[in-house]
């Protein structure tokens, strides 16, 4: 069996080499079933567990800004954890930090525990079912001091991403931090042939999805009562937007 995710190609490498860590974070997957050709491969294993090699080979550029943005200690919720690769890698990189994974999929969530099963990490908890499109999730996840969320705007709708950021305001402490991480619209504009072949497949996919604009995330947050610190620039023309919640 394969479960397949949306990627966006990366034409630095050969066509089935693709971007970005793996993007099994897709909302709503029953009601989303049309994958666009520009799809990758998570391949399960006998033990439950998803394994997606973007998954491994881009997870350290993220890790490294989570740990120069992320407080030392607190309570960390990642949004749409997918396939749980990375979220071990998190925990380790900051031990004081706990660390609450969540995604929509049940097949996700069992990954998510067998790749956490591997490490001993005392501040990694067991995944949470978690649709963080759907208004009002926030008031069970109050006071978190880091929220962590990674391509998952470029598949949902506009009016989803609204919900997604309002949610994230309300559910961060006072001067607690969000990343919000993925490939976006430059001033109107998608700048690569990859950023457009995908965009592209997504619209013929679901009309309401794809990129976003930069200049309207930049709106978005600030209307949320976030302040952005800085848009930081990624690895495959990705974009992570670090913002904070106003004290």
């Amino acid at each position: 069996m394969l479960v397949l995710f949306y990627e966006k190609l990366n034409l630095e490498f050969t066509d089935d080499c693709l971007n970005s860590w793996s993007m099994s974070k897709v909302p709503n997957m029953s009601l989303r079933k049309n994958i666009p050709s520009t799809a990758s491969v998570a391949i399960p294993g006998q033990d439950g567990r998803l394994l997606a090699t973007a998954a491994d080979r881009n997870a350290n550029p993220i890790v490294d800004l989570v740990v120069e943005i992320a407080p030392e200690t607190g309570q960390a919720l990642e949004i749409a954890s997918g396939t749980g690769q990375h979220i071990v890698k998190l925990a380790a990189a900051k031990p004081k930090l706990n660390w609450q994974p969540s995604d929509i999929d049940p097949t996700r969530i069992a990954s998510i525990k067998t790749w956490s099963s591997d490490k001993t990490l005392a501040n990694l908890n067991t995944p949470i079912f978690l649709d963080a499109t759907q208004v009002g999730w926030s008031s069970e996840h109050t006071n978190q001091n880091f929220v962590l969320l990674v391509n998952l705007i470029h598949l949902i709708s506009v009016s989803e991403t609204k919900t997604i950021i309002g949610e994230i305001s309300l559910a961060l402490a006072s001067g607690g931090r969000s990343i919000i991480y993925g490939p976006f619209k430059r001033n109107g504009k998608l700048t690569t042939p990859g950023d457009k072949s995908f965009h592209q497949s997504l619209k013929a996919t679901d009309p309401e999805i794809g990129y976003k604009n930069d200049t309207w995330m930049i709106e978005q947050v600030k209307r949320e009562g976030l302040a952005l610190l800085r848009i930081e620039k990624m690895p495959a023309n990705n974009l992570a937007f670090i913002v904070e919640k106003q004290r």
